[in-house]
């Protein structure tokens, strides 16, 4: 289900059945000669949307993040097209949209991120502010609903023991979590992979005569096919299915 197209009874019903809410998030980077500015939102946006259209009745669809930190590692912005919001000013945008849905009433809310993984663990600029935006709002939704102290009192000893854990309410993930997933379908830039799944996606924005054999990240793309980009995606979209539905791959 799509939220902008549900209406109220539908939202009460999500939340009673604690299906999982969805944001994708995404950035505006230049991507070398040959691809759009968009990639890394198009490649969350295909998986999210191919995950909600084979179980439409168990997952919410936010309307997407666009303006995360892209940085300007790759290139200047100048003639390129990169925008890049500071995570400074996306950690009190991603605070409200997290305030907001807890207190609609959801409680199993996940965003989904294809720009810099490659060092998830540690983070990197976008993915850090959501995820510094959503443990602060949690803290927060929690002393307001049980007090300050909430933590030590007897009644909430199960969070160790297997019962609810509020921090789960609000997760950031990358979009490839499976190993397997990662080791075939490596991350890069521009590269065979992206330029793959652009193939797949959206071949009207590709342009193979483009490729700048100059840079050294797109070198690979001259290898890049549509049915690979399009194995990449199915696998990337069972990986978000795991996450959100815990079944096996």
């Amino acid at each position: 289900m799509k939220y902008l197209y549900m209406n109220p009874t539908q939202i009460r019903d999500a939340i009673k059945r604690r299906i999982p809410v969805v944001l994708p998030i995404g950035v505006i980077e230049y991507h070398a000669e040959h691809l759009p500015v968009g990639v890394d939102f198009f490649v969350a946006e295909k998986v999210i949307d191919t995950v909600e259209q084979e179980r439409p009745n168990d997952v919410v669809v936010l309307p997407p993040f666009y303006y995360g930190t892209a940085t300007f590692a790759v290139a200047t912005p100048e003639n390129n097209g990169t925008v890049s919001v500071s995570p400074e000013k996306i950690i009190p945008v991603a605070e409200d949209i997290f305030r907001g849905l807890l207190t609609v009433g959801f409680r199993n809310i996940h965003c989904f991120i294809a720009h810099q993984t490659e060092e998830f663990v540690q983070g990197m600029p976008t993915d850090l502010a959501f995820r510094f935006a959503g443990r602060k709002v949690i803290f927060e939704f929690l002393d307001d609903k049980h007090g300050k102290g909430w933590w030590g009192k007897e009644a909430n000893a199960s969070y160790y023991t297997g019962g609810e854990n509020p921090f789960a309410y609000i997760q950031v993930h990358p979009v490839r979590t499976r190993e397997c997933t990662k080791k075939r379908f490596k991350g890069d830039h521009a590269g065979i992979l992206e330029t793959s799944e652009m193939l797949a996606m959206h071949p009207e924005t590709v342009d193979m005569s483009k490729i700048d054999d100059a840079l050294w990240f797109t070198r690979t793309a001259h290898d890049a096919t549509a049915e690979f980009g399009a194995d990449a995606l199915r696998e990337t979209a069972i990986d978000v299915r795991k996450v959100l539905f815990g079944e096996d791959a």
